[in-house]
């Protein structure tokens, strides 16, 4: 099955995509376009999808907020097809400068992203909306980069927000980290929070600060039972955390629920 929906919020379209080969898609991804502007280009699955709606749109440029294939899963055909110029991190540049070995579970659901060169991004970037202005956001990944419009009150948060309280994470995520950069976009002035997987069109602000307080409280329990002598699993037992145990399995483990547990002890560790 591919999907593909079509929303519209305050100037910018939105564009939910997902792929699966019967039923409905198990996640979809999020890429917006604003004037000849993309931000993330979704995944690979799309690939006839995409192109299509980015040449009716005229896309001429393209900013990525992270590597992970189902936000640049299009681009290097897009930079083909259209001759559209891509840009991100430093980071998000190496890393998409050679070929990345992914899990089963990411090449079924999303696809691969093709290798190729991207660019810094410029000084200024000028949008229909106002001027956008990347923030390096990581800790869902070490080139997480959120976009800020803020004329428009705009956060193109990537996948820094989510949802208020998450289920799961990935194993290379690091929760210490990603409550700076919750802390850091806080100081932003915006209401529309467009989100890579969830968009919030209203109370954008308040969605930030509900996923801040859930990631404080988790990081201060688990840190506390840690400093009482407890293990990952007896902490896990205690909190009274479940397993999505589908999703840990389909997903061999890279994301799951004790990921969190073991990403929070690893950052405290690391900070004393």
């Amino acid at each position: 099955m591919r999907f593909l929906k079509t929303y519209e919020f305050r100037g910018v379209k939105g564009y939910k995509l997902g792929w699966s080969l019967a039923g409905p898609p198990l996640m979809t991804a999020f890429c917006y376009i604003l004037g000849d502007l993309m931000i993330d280009t979704g995944l690979s699955r799309m690939r006839k999808e995409v192109p299509a709606l980015a040449a009716e749109n005229r896309v001429k440029r393209i900013v990525l907020t992270h590597h992970h294939e189902d936000h640049s899963g299009n681009a290097a055909a897009l930079k083909e097809a259209l001759g559209a110029r891509v840009y991100g991190h430093p980071l998000t540049i190496e890393k998409m400068a050679r070929p990345s070995r992914i899990l089963p579970y990411q090449t079924y659901v999303w696809g691969k992203s093709a290798p190729l060169e991207v660019e810094p991004f410029p000084e200024k970037i000028d949008t229909a909306l106002g001027l956008m202005v990347p923030v390096h956001t990581p800790g869902h990944s070490k080139d997480h980069t959120a976009f800020f419009i803020r004329e428009a009150g705009i956060l193109f948060p990537g996948d820094l927000y989510l949802a208020d309280r998450i289920k799961y994470f990935r194993a290379d995520e690091c929760l210490g980290t990603e409550i700076e950069s919750l802390e850091r976009v806080l100081e932003l002035d915006f209401d529309l929070l467009l989100c890579s997987h969830f968009p919030r069109r209203e109370q954008g602000r308040q969605r930030i600060q509900a996923k801040l307080a859930f990631l404080r409280d988790l990081y201060g329990a688990i840190v506390d039972l840690w400093k009482k002598g407890l293990s990952e699993k007896e902490i896990f037992r205690a909190l009274r955390l479940k397993e999505d145990r589908f999703i840990q399995m389909f997903c061999f483990g890279n994301v799951s629920m004790m990921n969190g547990v073991r990403s929070v002890l690893r950052h405290y560790k690391n900070s004393l």
